[in-house]
């Protein structure tokens, strides 16, 4: 079975057109999350990661234009996938790494109370709904866009 795919499914300026309320809706809970006070560089990192996860190329292209605009540092991007092993995180960035993929692999095993108590040791609960909707957020974009192969846009110039 062959993954590779040269044309999208249905495009994601055209999913827009066909679905105008939910692509709506999922930018109002993107805009409450920025809205939240959250660190925007934290809420990147997350997206990048969960796009890495679930392979889809669109938001993972997308994600990581917006977090080099946001001038993250090179290292965190280019380590993500085994954050666990790099010393460039944060204790504040692994309690919302681990958590990002707990929520995103929560089909495979239940979400352990250890990680909800790192989680808490650096979140909020306020926060911690927040980073929550977030990934569930682009859990929602990253099934869109990999199942409908949403072509990746432009990587951004630096």
């Amino acid at each position: 079975m062959s993954h590779s795919r040269h044309q999208a499914r249905i495009d994601y300026s055209e999913y827009g057109k066909l679905a105008p309320e939910i692509t709506a809706g999922l930018m109002t809970l993107s805009k409450a999350v920025d809205a939240s006070g959250m660190e925007k560089s934290l809420t990147e990192l997350i997206k990048v990661r969960v796009s890495q996860i679930n392979s889809c190329a669109f938001c993972l292209q997308y994600h990581l234009n917006l977090a080099r605009g946001l001038e993250i540092d090179e290292a965190k991007l280019d380590m993500l996938p085994v954050w666990r092993e790099s010393s460039h995180y944060s204790a504040r960035e692994r309690a919302a790494l681990a958590w990002a993929e707990a929520l995103t692999l929560i089909a495979n095993k239940p979400v352990g109370d250890d990680v909800y108590s790192e989680l808490q040791g650096q979140f909020s609960e306020t926060e911690i709904t927040f980073l929550s909707a977030s990934i569930g957020t682009i859990n929602f974009w990253n099934r869109l866009g990999g199942a409908l192969g949403f072509t990746p846009p432009a990587r951004a110039k630096r």
